[in-house]
């Protein structure tokens, strides 16, 4: 087992106005962005930037001028090949200078990504754009039933969209499955960038816990997945959204089958007081806890199941002191319900 810390870094990393409070609003979010953006597609010749006022704008032909924001600015510089930090601490006019006599030549065009008024991100004709507001309504199709964890420490969500990139945690807290006698629940982290600051991708588990700083804690089945934004990008979905379907399958077989085991540990009898108590001893619970376990029973009249020894124990689990025998003690009882079947 691991434990996972994608989601832990990103709260960290993230303000206030990147949080989402649920799918529905990160998506519709995602959606008015990529309404609101548009490709304009021009020869490098045409770009003509300038600095004034402590801002660049990007001229670009007859489409008029744009300005650039943190990550388009990077992208210019880059594509222009000089520092940033250097075009900080020129002067107005020698930064409009510098940028545009190292613009680059030819005629291949660039991809320009603009809202309204600012450019969102440059390209060259190998990059291919995913939609954020594509890869959720994609991830909500694969696996319905997930949601974002509790809220983290702080406030964060674990949904969360800012200038470069989408991040999203999802689990499904209802459907708990026993996996070699422990609770487990299915989970996933999916991201991408719109603007080409990351790779898009995917990783499925299954997990015991999540903390209030959003640390998946012993996970298993890990499943990783990645993909740069080149080629046909589409075809990289379909293959995102196959993963987190095996995801859902699996759970969706795990919970037939641990309610098939359930309901046999319904029907599985022990006997009397006497002989369900000699049951527990041999399966290595302590005497004091199983006399609180059939007194239970008896109070409540009900016929002792494996299912009832179960359903006894674990509430009465919560009164072991001690973290360490407390998860040795719900080892023991989750293993239980295997002699049902």
């Amino acid at each position: 087992m691991t434990n996972l810390t994608k989601a832990h870094r990103q709260l960290f990393l993230r303000s206030p106005d990147e949080c989402f409070e649920s799918l529905h609003e990160l998506t519709e979010h995602c959606r008015d962005e990529r309404e609101s953006s548009d490709e304009l597609w021009h020869p490098p010749g045409v770009l003509m930037p300038r600095v004034s006022d402590y801002s660049v704008e990007l001229h670009l032909g007859s489409d008029g001028a744009y300005t650039l924001n943190h990550w388009s600015f990077s992208q210019l510089c880059n594509l222009c090949g000089v520092s940033r930090d250097t075009i900080n601490i020129l002067s107005q006019e020698t930064a409009s200078h510098a940028l545009q006599e190292t613009m680059p030549v030819g005629s291949k065009p660039l991809q320009i990504l603009t809202s309204e008024n600012t450019v969102r991100a440059i390209h060259g004709t190998q990059y291919s754009r995913l939609w954020n507001a594509e890869l959720l309504e994609a991830v909500q199709e694969a696996a319905p039933g997930f949601e974002p964890p509790q809220k983290a420490a702080g406030g964060g969500t674990g949904l969360y969209s800012g200038e470069q990139d989408l991040f999203a945690f999802l689990i499904d807290p209802v459907d708990w499955t026993d996996i070699d006698g422990q609770a487990f629940a299915p989970g996933f982290f999916v991201w991408n960038s719109e603007v080409g600051k990351r790779s898009f991708g995917v990783q499925t588990f299954w997990f015991q816990s999540v903390c209030a700083n959003h640390i998946v804690w012993d996970a298993v089945e890990v499943v990783d997945f990645s993909r740069k934004h080149t080629g046909n990008v589409g075809d990289s979905l379909s293959d995102l959204c196959r993963i987190i379907e095996r995801l859902a399958s699996k759970r969706d077989e795990r919970k037939d089958a641990f309610a098939t085991v359930i309901g046999k540990a319904m029907r599985a009898t022990v006997g009397d007081a006497e002989e369900a108590t000699k049951f527990l001893l041999r399966n290595g619970l302590t005497r004091t806890l199983i006399k609180k376990a059939v007194a239970k029973i008896g109070e409540e009249q009900q016929p002792f199941t494996i299912f009832s020894l179960v359903d006894a124990l674990t509430g009465l689990t919560q009164e072991v002191r001690y973290v360490g025998d407390r998860t040795d003690v719900d080892r023991k009882v989750s293993k239980l319900l295997a002699l049902a079947t």
